[in-house]
């Protein structure tokens, strides 16, 4: 498994990506990935697992994606 930071997430649009810890590029995440988790959403700087998959057109994209860390912001709300 992979590991990365939410970069961002759009609840409304329900996608966004995942900065990996190895690798340069940013790695896309549907909300339909989070789902197979029982995940709703994301955070902005949650540490996450996730697996690697390419779709069709080339892209990577994250499924099977696992919250590790809440993101600070969480972290400082309890």
């Amino acid at each position: 498994m992979a590991r990365g930071e939410v970069k961002w997430f759009n609840r409304k649009k329900g996608f966004g990506f995942i900065r990996p810890d190895v690798g340069t590029r940013d790695v896309f995440v549907h909300v339909s990935a989070l789902h197979q988790s029982n995940i709703t959403s994301l955070e902005d700087g949650q540490l996450v697992e996730f697996e690697l998959t390419q779709l069709a057109d080339g892209r990577t994209s994250a499924m099977g994606v696992r919250i590790i860390e809440a993101s600070s912001d969480e972290s400082a709300a309890l």
